[in-house]
C-alpha cells in the first residue's frame, strides 16, 4: 500500500460547530463535493463503531455520480474518527480546536485509479468546501 495522503484545513468555529457540520447528514451534503458542478445530494451517517456512512455524490447535469460508502472503526466524539470504505482503503479525521478555530485533519489510503495528486486535491478541494460552508452558515 502507497503512503497516506494527508490534507488539513483550520476553520474559523468552534470544535463542536466543526464536528456537527462535518458529521450532519443536513449539513453534510450541502458541502461534500470538490467542484461546483457536483452535488451530493444524500447522505446518512450512523457515527458509531460498526456504523455506516453513506453519501450520493454525482454531476449536476446527471453525467456520472457514484455512492461513497464506509464502515466507521473508532469514533472518539467531537477528537475523531477513522473509517474503512468497501475496498479496504481507510481514512481518519481528526479535529484540533484552538479557541475558536479548529483544524481539521484528513489523512487516507489512496487507491490506485488516479494520479495520488489528483486525489489530494479532490480530498482538500472537498475539505475547502467544508470549511466556506461552515464559516458561512
Amino acid at each position: 500500500m502507497r503512503n497516506k495522503i494527508t490534507v488539513t484545513t483550520t476553520v474559523n468555529a468552534d470544535v463542536k460547530k466543526a464536528w456537527d457540520y462535518y458529521t450532519n447528514p443536513e449539513h453534510i451534503t450541502k458541502w461534500n463535493f470538490a467542484d461546483p458542478s457536483w452535488q451530493c445530494p444524500s447522505a446518512s451517517n450512523d457515527m458509531r463503531v460498526g456504523g455506516k456512512y453513506s453519501a450520493r455524490m454525482e454531476a449536476k447535469d446527471g453525467s456520472f455520480g457514484f455512492d461513497f460508502e464506509a464502515t466507521y472503526d473508532e469514533v472518539i466524539d467531537g477528537e475523531k474518527f477513522t473509517y474503512t470504505m468497501p475496498n479496504g482503503r481507510q481514512a481518519s479525521v481528526a479535529f484540533k480546536a484552538s479557541g475558536n478555530q479548529t483544524e481539521v485533519e484528513v489523512t487516507f489510503d489512496p487507491e490506485d485509479q488516479n494520479p495520488i495528486e489528483m486525489q489530494k486535491n479532490g480530498w482538500q478541494a472537498i475539505l475547502n468546501n467544508f470549511k466556506k460552508y461552515t464559516e458561512e452558515n
